[in-house]
């Protein structure tokens, strides 16, 4: 009996040493290790020079500028949808972010925290014009190209089910496989997040002869997630997207940040942490908010140059703008 609590307390101690130290491993190593996707512009992404961007790569510069002191201290680690879970399991990346559904059975089996919600989207469609579809039973036998290893599958077996739509599902590993098979023909639609349809259509050689049909399917909370067991690490990564939210709607940008010292506003006060109060519990050094804000952006900046109206994607805020411009989106205060 005593040899048995001896070896659970060991046990215990022994995987949480292993995973609450993130930051201090993060801090030694001197660089973070992002789970990005293989390529999905206003996402992540990497340019013909390898350089990423994308809203899942800012917000992981935005943890480096907190963590590191530089938004630039960062590898991104690009991972299939059937890779992403194990790759951080297994501690080969320190967060993925990477378009990633937050669900029940992720948040509750897998042995990982989701640390809050960074893009509102939803399972969509898109097929060709020449098909004239207009409403989802419209599809009824219809071959449909998605990606292996998503919550994509599930929710069309759902749906069609429960709309008794017959249907045949072809699954890819690879984002470039489905899309490939999709403009060949070998599928009459392809469905996955919206924001990705968007991002794909860019892709195809024709955009101009596909549509996106105008109705979701599901709800698909886009958030990135970190090991359960280092609550320090998960609080880290949850309040810089905090930070990035909080940074908008009090009006701090980068090109303002410096004017905004001076504001009386005890809010922002406080979100810029100036005696380093609310960075010392982090474990973080003094200046790491205003890092995230001055480096890389609040969340409306992130937003626009990404996914918005100065990227080639031009989605509209929508559900994703501030709950005071009519979306969803907001942070709990800093206080």
């Amino acid at each position: 009996m005593l040899r048995s609590i001896f070896l659970i307390g060991f046990l215990s101690i022994t995987i949480n040493g292993a995973s609450a130290d993130t930051l201090e491993t993060v801090q030694a190593r001197g660089v973070l290790k992002c789970g990005v996707s293989q390529g999905l512009a206003g996402f992540s992404s990497p340019d013909d020079q390898g350089q990423w961007s994308g809203i899942d790569v800012d917000y992981c510069r935005a943890i480096a500028a907190a963590v590191l002191g530089d938004p630039v201290k960062v590898q991104f680690i690009p991972l299939s949808a059937k890779e992403r879970f194990t790759a951080l399991q297994s501690t080969e990346i320190d967060i993925l972010a990477r378009n990633t559904t937050w669900t029940f059975l992720r948040d509750t089996t897998l042995g990982i925290n989701f640390v809050g919600v960074l893009f509102y989207d939803g399972q969509e469609f898109m097929v060709p014009k020449k098909f004239n579809i207009q409403a989802l039973n419209d599809l009824n036998g219809a071959t449909i190209c998605t990606n292996a290893g998503t919550t994509t599958e599930l929710n069309i077996a759902d749906v069609f089910a429960a709309n008794n739509i017959a249907h045949n599902i072809v699954t890819f590993e690879k984002t470039d496989e489905t899309v490939a098979a999709f403009e060949a023909g070998r599928c009459d639609a392809y469905s996955t997040d919206g924001s990705a349809l968007v991002a794909q259509r860019l892709r195809l050689r024709h955009p101009e002869q596909y549509e996106i049909l105008p109705f979701k399917i599901s709800k698909e909370p886009l958030a990135p997630a970190v090991r359960q067991g280092d609550d320090r690490w998960l609080d880290i990564t949850r309040w810089v997207l905090f930070t990035l939210i909080n940074a908008e709607e009090y009006n701090v940008r980068s090109d303002n940040i410096e004017s905004m010292q001076k504001q009386l506003n005890p809010n922002i006060q406080r979100m810029l942490d100036h005696d380093n109060t609310l960075g010392e519990k982090l474990g973080l050094a003094p200046g790491w908010s205003g890092n995230i804000i001055s480096k890389v952006g609040n969340y409306g900046e992130i937003f626009a140059h990404n996914l918005g109206a100065q990227s080639i994607i031009k989605l509209p805020r929508g559900i994703n703008a501030l709950y005071q411009d009519g979306g969803i989106v907001y942070a709990p205060p800093i206080r």
